[in-house]
């Protein structure tokens, strides 16, 4: 099966507490199994990686006034995904909000059916949980993030 290339937007969005803001999802094909990741999604053709942060924080979350901020990694992923494979350049925005009220209401249909939960999570809930989380190092990354402040130049995930 030959792969489709995708370039995709992730954003680190982070509360007025510093909790994360993941999704649970699973792939239909295989239901039984879930993980969490962070709001994002495929750039739209011409758009730019923050003007699709900004759109797919909208349609994701409902918040208004998130302070969207730089790119601070980048990585490539492989992975399947109803039934087909996938190469995505991703990059990772930090943001912040005051806002916790998610309103999903402006998802797509397909989004909304595949997203199973959101949740805030602390960096120690993160460091500790047995369930997968996407990029993996996440909770290490957003840790030093909160320590250090961003990189200079992102970093490889």
């Amino acid at each position: 099966m030959t792969a489709k290339h995708r370039k995709a937007s992730r954003i680190l969005l982070l509360d007025g507490q510093d909790r994360l803001l993941l999704f649970r999802g699973s792939d239909p094909v295989v239901p039984d199994v879930t993980w969490w990741f962070t709001p994002g999604g495929g750039l739209e053709p011409g758009e730019s990686t923050r003007e699709a942060a900004v759109r797919e924080l909208a349609e994701e979350t409902g918040l208004r006034g998130v302070d969207l901020g730089p790119v601070v990694a980048y990585d490539t992923v492989s992975y399947s995904f109803r039934e087909q494979r996938y190469e995505q350049e991703q990059w990772f925005h930090l943001a912040r909000t005051v806002e916790t009220v998610l309103d999903h209401s402006r998802m797509g249909r397909d989004e909304h059916a595949e997203l199973l939960a959101a949740r805030w999570w602390t960096v120690e809930e993160l460091g500790e949980t047995a369930e997968t989380i996407y990029p993996i190092g996440l909770a290490d990354f957003v840790g030093r993030l909160l320590a250090e402040g961003p990189p200079v130049t992102p970093v490889r995930l």
